[in-house]
């Protein structure tokens, strides 16, 4: 199993005894990445927001600065919001990640948890799947021909149009990011990508029947079983002892998710709701080195077989010693545990 970090370079809450500049703060993320490259990690994944307290608006220029300080690491978004870029751009800064890393860059695309993109780049909302499925469509023709020809409803047709540069992989590694809807795992199924499954809260055994889907979609397009990979992404974050990933992790993640829970009609979150994620079938991947490591085998079995995890732990906007420890421990611990 591939063990990674990912990141959306978020300052969520302005609280004045912890912010920094936006200059500082990522360049402890390259730091959080080349550190992670040195501890054995698999894959660090930077996502895609475009808001206030989020630092990740152009994920191809952080991750292409992260490949010039990594040797080994793979280096991916954590989503690229297709729905609202251009697909031949997107493959065009991704190719030429690939070439800076000598191999090591990926695409985790989605439709991101957020709606800020369309607008700011111009697109009905109402418009949310079909967008998606288009320029899906579109990333995949570029990634498996250099001369494209195509045509779709919401951008201008390529007539045996070639598009560079080309990846040093081929073909260039293109996850399909899904939350909880069947439609995603079926066609991430179809098309025979691999999954990364979003999974922030409730319990991971209930997401085991929309994999089921993933792997039977896939199944009847005539794709083997090694092409279905399925990944998890989870908020997580592991200490020296579980008292001291609790304590350090809870009192901002509260914080952003009530935050967030504002806009989309959440009730607050409360320490009971939390200690309930942390239970043998939460969500959440917080506390010791030993226990974290179970409840990833834990995930994994209730899954069916996942092929990577990775932590998201800068949603409690813990400070960077805190992250760089976390990193240690991930690397240096719990991958030789799992392995």
């Amino acid at each position: 199993m591939e063990i990674g970090v990912d990141s959306f370079a978020a300052m969520f809450s302005g609280n004045s005894s912890r912010a920094i500049n936006d200059a500082d703060a990522l360049a402890q993320l390259l730091d959080r990445i080349e550190h992670a490259d040195h501890t054995g990690i698999d894959v660090f994944g930077i996502g895609e927001h475009h808001r206030k307290g989020f630092l990740d608006s152009a994920p191809a220029l952080i991750l292409s600065a992260a490949a010039g300080r990594t040797k080994r690491i793979r280096l991916t978004s954590a989503v690229t919001v297709l729905s609202a870029a251009d697909p031949v751009r997107v493959f065009q800064e991704f190719a030429t990640l690939d070439l800076i890393s000598r191999g090591r860059a990926e695409m985790v695309v989605g439709r991101g948890s957020f709606i800020d993109a369309f607008p700011l780049f111009g697109y009905d909302l109402n418009d949310y799947d079909e967008l998606f499925a288009e320029k899906l469509d579109l990333l995949l023709k570029i990634r498996d021909n250099e001369f494209v020809t195509w045509s779709g409803k919401f951008r201008a047709p390529l007539k045996n149009q070639p598009v560079y540069p080309r990846p040093l992989q081929n073909p260039l590694p293109i996850w399909l990011g899904v939350g909880g809807t069947p439609e995603s795992f079926i066609r991430a199924g179809t098309l025979g990508l691999p999954l990364m499954v979003a999974i922030i809260g409730g319990e991971t055994r209930h997401f085991r029947p929309l994999v089921d889907l993933y792997r039977e979609a896939g199944k009847r397009a005539g794709h083997k079983p090694e092409q279905l990979r399925v990944g998890m992404h989870s908020l997580g974050y592991v200490a020296n002892t579980t008292k001291e990933a609790v304590d350090d992790f809870y009192p901002g993640y509260a914080e952003a998710m009530t935050k967030v829970g504002k806009e989309r009609g959440w009730a607050p979150m409360t320490r009971s709701r939390f200690e309930a994620q942390l239970g043998p079938q939460g969500a959440l991947l917080v506390g010791s080195v030993e226990e974290v490591a179970e409840k990833i085998l834990r995930h994994s079995d209730a899954l069916g077989g996942i092929t990577r995890l990775t932590f998201q732990m800068d949603s409690a906007e813990l400070p960077h010693e805190k992250l760089m420890q976390s990193i240690e421990l991930i690397g240096r611990r719990i991958k030789p545990l799992l392995q």
